[in-house]
């Protein structure tokens, strides 16, 4: 095959998607950089299906729409610091891609070179011993006269490089590991060698050991991301406002969105600071001490035997997460607009060590997946009841209920109990002009929620939850409210001190749609 035509592109990068999701256990278990967060695998398999799914809705018969889609797919859909570096990686991919007709052997190479350059540019300290250092390998690799034989070169290139990152990185020779960043790239680049050369499928490899057991629980702080668009200001001027908030930092952009990836202990400021320069469309916090706990855990780290019951919930926010982790429970991120799938809610059943497990979707939109991730569990040995709750406030009201020690058969019934008294507040903005149940509301105008149902519209957030209190407050005595991303503690501090009689909890952490989220008991 000399060359490959823009339905060939498209084609071999698809199979290569699906050749890198055989692997994505086995990265996962290899990662350890820069702090054991455990998803590197995920993450670059969520960046490759996102450049997928722009594939499928691109016209691949030109090759500016295929560079384009992989481009614009891979940054949308980044995820993590090796998510986020590979699509830079793509990104710069695609740039000499768009300008050829076909894809031939010199042009692979000058594509997989200028490829590691945007990946080492998007990174403010690069790091050698990673997805970087094995990305450069296959550029300067990228040698000879055919396609296939170019690729072949690089390849090796790449492999080589991988083998050597525990000499460059003292964390990988201590866990006994190559870079899982770099071992994922060596993946997709095998998988378009197989489109090349038709090869099947292989089958995913068994995991034995997880390189995150040869680190000790500590603080690792929070990985948060952000997706913006309508941003004016140059990129550089958003790295230097967000570089004193921690390390791992990454900004990028391109067709018009900036997205960006961090370390730090303070999300919320973080979110804050970016928040000025444009739209938020959406973000993501997560507890990477509680994610290390967690994968501990899986692999069976502790000796003792598991608790027969376990619990997995699926949040919005960091601050509800780490209230429900603070419980017991295994979170899985989504909710409104966010829905998990059922493979997502499955592989957190799988990661429960209880033979029993209590599934709390906390949304009507997750219950089909939460019933269909219950019938698939039977086949891996595990009893699943799903209790239907609804809103967050249902699911935490169920949660404080849930002792680990005890048999499913004696929770659920405290559990289906706590719910029926729980109410959830949420303030957020109208989409769109409409009249739902009698209300009318305006587009961008602040609206509130009572466990789903719309009932107000104001003209500020504050207002909204005002009158939210008022609805639902009465003989409540408890009031627990996260703040979103952009809300000041102060604003819903003047909200609080109009009930004097009402117990207010401000806690940040609320997802990026709301200004407040509320539960009253």
């Amino acid at each position: 095959m000399g060359s490959l035509r823009p339905e060939e592109v498209a084609e071999a990068f698809r199979y290569a998607a699906d050749w890198f999701s055989v692997f994505v256990e086995e990265i996962n278990a290899l990662n350890v950089y820069p702090v054991p967060d455990g998803d590197t695998g995920t993450n670059m398999h969520l960046t490759l299906q996102s450049a997928r799914r722009e594939l499928d809705l691109a016209d691949t018969s030109k090759m500016p729409e295929v560079a384009r889609a992989i481009a614009y797919g891979s940054l949308l859909g980044a995820r993590g610091n090796s998510g986020v570096i590979l699509s830079q990686i793509l990104k710069g991919f695609s740039e000499v891609l768009r300008k050829k007709e076909v894809l031939d052997g010199p042009g692979l190479a000058e594509a997989l070179r200028l490829g590691a350059e945007t990946g080492y540019r998007a990174v403010m300290k690069p790091v050698e011993g990673t997805i970087l250092t094995v990305a450069r390998a296959a550029g300067e690799g990228a040698k000879g006269e055919t396609l296939e034989e170019t690729l072949e070169n690089a390849l090796g290139a790449a492999q080589r490089a991988l083998e050597k990152t525990p000499d460059l990185l003292p964390v990988l020779k201590q866990a006994g590991v190559v870079d899982a960043g770099g071992a994922g790239y060596v993946r997709f680049l095998e998988g378009i060698r197989g489109y090349l050369l038709r090869l099947p499928l292989p089958e995913p490899p068994k995991v034995e050991r997880y390189a995150q057991t040869a680190f000790a629980t500590e603080e690792f702080g929070y990985c948060t991301e952000f997706l913006m668009k309508g941003v004016e200001v140059p990129i550089e001027r958003i790295r230097e406002a967000v570089a004193p908030f921690g390390d791992s930092l990454l900004v990028v952009g391109a067709e018009g969105y900036v997205k960006g990836h961090i370390h730090t202990d303070d999300p919320d400021g973080l979110l804050a600071t970016v928040a000025r320069f444009g739209r938020m469309v959406r973000t993501k916090v997560e507890d990477m001490t509680e994610q290390h706990t967690e994968i501990l855990a899986m692999v069976g780290a502790g000796e003792e035997a598991p608790p027969p019951t376990g619990l997995v919930v699926v949040a919005l926010g960091h601050g509800p997460s780490r209230v429900f982790r603070s419980l017991g429970a295994r979170v899985v991120a989504g909710g409104q607009t966010q829905n998990p799938s059922v493979e997502d809610l499955l592989s957190a059943i799988r990661s429960v060590a209880s033979p029993k497990v209590i599934l709390l979707p906390n949304n009507p939109n997750v219950f089909l997946a939460a019933e269909k991730a219950a019938e698939l569990a039977k086949e891996l040995g595990k009893e699943v009841y799903v209790l239907k709750t609804r809103t967050l406030g249902q699911g935490l009201a169920a949660a404080v209920r849930y002792l680990p020690e005890a048999e499913v058969e004696e929770l659920l019934p405290e559990m289906e109990e706590a719910l029926k008294g729980a109410v959830t507040l949420e303030v957020t903005w109208a989409s769109r002009d409409a009249e739902v149940d009698g209300v009318k509301v305006l587009k961008d105008k602040p609206i509130g929620l009572l466990d789903g149902r719309l009932v107000l519209m104001g003209e500020t957030p504050e207002e909204v939850l005002e009158g939210l209190i008022r609805l639902a407050g009465e003989g409540k005595e408890i009031l627990t409210l996260f703040l979103g991303p952009n809300t000041p503690k102060e604003k819903a501090e003047e909200v609080a001190r109009k009930f004097p009689g009402l117990v207010v909890e401000i806690l940040p952490g609320g997802p990026e749609l709301y200004a407040y989220l509320g539960f009253l008991e």
